[in-house]
C-alpha cells in the first residue's frame, strides 16, 4: 500500500477510487480480519502528535485516509504526486454506491439516538444500497465501560463485511480498536460526521471551499462554541509542527551530504 508520513501518521497516498478497490476486493477475495480504516484529518494528526498512545493506535490501523486537503498538501510535497483528499463522508458514499449491487453487508455504529436508522434510510433511497444488516447507538459513556462483546455479537450475528463508526476523533478510533477486538468483519472504518452530513442534520461546506483547505473555518462559523477552541489550537499547531517536521529533515539532508 502506497502511503506517506504527514506527522508520523503513514496517510494513504492514492485516491478515493483505488481505496475502494481495495476495500471490495479484500471483502470479495480475502479472510474477515478487522482491518481498521480512519479518515483521518489535522485534528487527528494534532492529537496523535500531542499523545504517543494515538499515535500508535493510527499507525495499528490498515488505512489512515487523507480526509483534510492540508493532509494531501504535505504528502504532495514529500512526494506523493498522485494523493488525493479521501473526505470521509465522500469516501462512504463513494463505497456505498459501489457496493450496491452486490453482497457486502454493513452496519452503522454512531451517532445520536435514530441517526443510524436515519442513514440507512438515505442509503436506499440515495444510493440504492439495500444491504445495510443493522444499526446502533453507541452509548456516551467511557470506552473502557463498553460492553464490546455485546455490540460485536449484534454486529457478529448479521454476518457483517464492514461496520461504519461515525462518533468523534479520537474517541471513534478507540471505540473501533476496542470493538476489533471481538468482531468478525472484514472493515471498521471510522468517517467522524458522515452520519449527519448524509441525513441532512449538519450542513456540509461548498466542494470549493472544501478544496481550498477551508472547511475547518465555515464549520467553525456553522458551529463557533463547539468548535473554536479546536481550531484556534488545531491550525496554528498543524502548521508549526510540520514547519518543524520539514527543517529537521532538511537538517539530516544536510548532514548526509556533509
Amino acid at each position: 500500500m502506497q502511503t506517506v508520513q504527514v506527522l508520523d501518521i503513514p496517510l494513504y497516498a492514492l485516491n478515493i477510487p483505488s481505496a475502494i478497490h481495495d476495500v471490495i476486493d479484500i471483502c470479495s477475495n480475502h479472510p474477515k480480519k478487522n482491518r481498521c480504516i480512519s479518515a483521518t484529518g489535522a485534528h487527528g494528526m494534532i492529537i496523535a502528535k500531542k499523545e504517543k498512545a494515538f499515535s500508535n493506535l493510527l499507525q495499528s490501523f490498515y488505512m489512515n485516509l487523507p480526509d483534510g486537503m492540508p493532509g494531501v498538501w504535505i504528502g504532495k510535497l514529500k512526494g506523493a504526486k498522485e494523493m488525493d483528499r479521501c473526505y470521509g463522508p465522500d469516501f462512504f458514499a463513494a463505497l456505498m454506491e459501489a457496493s450496491a449491487g452486490n453482497s457486502i453487508n454493513h452496519f452503522f455504529c454512531g451517532g445520536k439516538e435514530g441517526v443510524a436508522d436515519q442513514l440507512k434510510t438515505v442509503c436506499k433511497q440515495k444510493f440504492g444500497n439495500h444491504h445495510v444488516v443493522g444499526t446502533f447507538c453507541p452509548p456516551f459513556i467511557p470506552i473502557k465501560d463498553i460492553d464490546f462483546q455485546a455490540i460485536a455479537t449484534a454486529i457478529n450475528a448479521c454476518n457483517t463485511d464492514i461496520v461504519w463508526i461515525g462518533i468523534s476523533t479520537p474517541r471513534q478510533e478507540q471505540f473501533a480498536k476496542a470493538l476489533s477486538e471481538y468482531t468478525n468483519v472484514h472493515f471498521i472504518i471510522t468517517v467522524g460526521a458522515a452520519f449527519d452530513f448524509h441525513i441532512g442534520s449538519v450542513r456540509q461546506a461548498p466542494r470549493l471551499v472544501q478544496r481550498a483547505g477551508m472547511e475547518w473555518f465555515y464549520r467553525l462559523l456553522m458551529e463557533p462554541k463547539r468548535l473554536c477552541k479546536r481550531y484556534l489550537e488545531i491550525v496554528p499547531l498543524f502548521i508549526i509542527y510540520n514547519i518543524i517536521d520539514f527543517t529537521k529533515k532538511l537538517q539530516l539532508l544536510k548532514q548526509k551530504r556533509t
